[in-house]
């Protein structure tokens, strides 16, 4: 059997911490930031962790890693 090939739009995505969580930036931060609030812009700010019942599904697609 070959090599798995790594889902390139993935990889740009989602990291996986040590622990085996999924890290992923906020959506939303990218323009028409005026009429946002402050309070929503700031909690988009850094990263989040990507909720259980999605790990598996980003696990597939990165099996290098």
């Amino acid at each position: 059997m070959g090599k798995l090939k790594t889902r390139k739009s993935a990889a740009k995505r989602f990291k996986i911490t040590g622990t085996g969580k999924v890290r992923i930036r906020a959506a939303g931060m990218r323009h028409l930031l005026e009429h946002k609030s402050s309070k929503s812009k700031r909690n988009k700010r850094g990263t989040s962790t990507l909720s259980p019942s999605d790990i598996d599904k980003v696990k597939q697609m990165l099996p290098g890693m």
